[in-house]
């Protein structure tokens, strides 16, 4: 072998060396590291209209955000049908009524979110969002021992996919009704008649009914409604036991 055919592959060999060490160089001062998981939405569970519509059962929900005119009416009614109501309630109106919520929670009924001050949600920022279910149930912990979590109503039934995303996120899920009773229109002229006639011609398995507790219309009509719905064979249930398969 020549010497210029020795110098020429020793040449080769220096020069693969080299760029080993270049490549290893660079490996280690530019490593690759897999990208950071980046945090998630939770996911947006569907938004609860009718419990569960295979069972002769009717859901009475109470939003108690206003005064307090009908709670024992109510209250009432529930204990002589053997009922468990669901009450959204706000935070302003534990704050009002801490006695009565206590009594409401002794007595067996479920309490859920309305919010703090009834605002508008649509008309907030998430971060508002989540102060607003945040603060009634600090208030409703700290009355009653309660957690509020997992469902909301928002005011209004103001609602749409960001509001709902960042409830979501807060650990809430939203409820909205099948049936307004409109018993919150009283001071518009709605009668105990036409409110007692809407429900009834309107109910049927899974039917979640929208009524309030800050009305004298709730408390007049709420026995008569229970026991015409029981008589057609149906079972007046909270809204856990009614979204129970």
């Amino acid at each position: 072998m020549s010497k210029d055919h020795i110098r020429y592959i020793a040449a080769v060999v220096i020069l693969a060396i080299a760029a080993a060490l270049f490549i290893l160089d660079s490996r280690h001062a530019n490593p690759i590291v897999p990208p950071a998981k980046l945090p998630t939405k939770a996911t947006v569970s569907p938004e609860i209209f009718y419990g569960d519509r295979t069972k002769k059962q009717v859901i009475f929900t109470f939003d108690a955000g206003d005064s307090d005119q009908s709670a024992q009416g109510i209250l009432s009614v529930l204990a002589k049908h053997h009922v468990k109501g669901t009450f959204f309630m706000t935070g302003k109106f534990i704050e009002a009524n801490p006695a009565l919520v206590k009594q409401i929670a002794a007595s067996g009924n479920e309490i859920f979110d309305h919010t703090y001050d009834h605002k508008d949600l649509t008309t907030l920022t998430d971060a508002q969002i989540k102060a607003e279910l945040d603060g009634m149930n600090s208030l409703l912990a700290s009355t009653t021992g309660m957690d509020a979590k997992p469902y909301f109503r928002a005011p209004y039934g103001a609602r749409d996919l960001r509001v709902r995303t960042a409830a979501a996120d807060d650990g809430f899920q939203s409820v909205y009704w099948t049936v307004d009773a409109r018993d919150w229109m009283e001071s518009t002229g709605e009668t105990a008649d036409e409110v007692e006639q809407r429900i009834l011609s309107n109910f049927s398995s899974g039917t979640i009914i929208l009524m309030h507790v800050g009305d004298s219309i709730t408390a007049s009509i709420l026995d008569d409604v229970f026991t015409k719905i029981e008589a057609q064979g149906y079972k007046i249930v909270s809204l856990s036991q009614g979204l129970a398969h």
